[in-house]
């Protein structure tokens, strides 16, 4: 029998044909850290109330004029940070990251330059 070597690029894989074989959903790793950003797919308006909601809920600082996360200064990015940050103060649930169907939750990292995603 041949034996298979356990590389990351193999167990994604494993994982990816599971999560088709078993209804689609791919089920994050205990422990793994997760962010939440918008889907490059949302208009305008969407991003505007996700941004908006967010913002109502938790401290969005951060993505004003001169503070770490205000570059690039568009709406995909302020969202992006916005959701992440009500995302990761709700608990990191699934659906504290759905925001009408309009994010993403991801597993690499989002931060940039001096912009942390927490």
């Amino acid at each position: 029998m041949a034996k298979v070597a356990l590389s990351p690029n193999n167990i994604f894989l494993f994982a990816l044909l599971l999560s088709f074989s078993s209804g689609g959903t791919l089920r994050l790793v205990s422990g793994q850290k997760t962010w939440c950003v918008a889907k490059p797919s949302s208009d305008d308006a969407t991003l505007l109330a996700n941004i908006n909601y967010a913002c109502s809920q938790v401290d969005c600082r951060i993505i004003q004029r001169g503070c770490p996360c205000f570059f690039p200064d568009n709406l995909i990015n302020h969202a992006s940070v916005a959701m992440n940050l009500y995302y990761q103060s709700r608990g990191k649930n699934r659906w504290n990251c759905d925001f009408k169907n309009s994010a993403l939750i991801v597993t690499t990292d989002p931060s940039y330059g001096n912009c942390i995603y927490n």
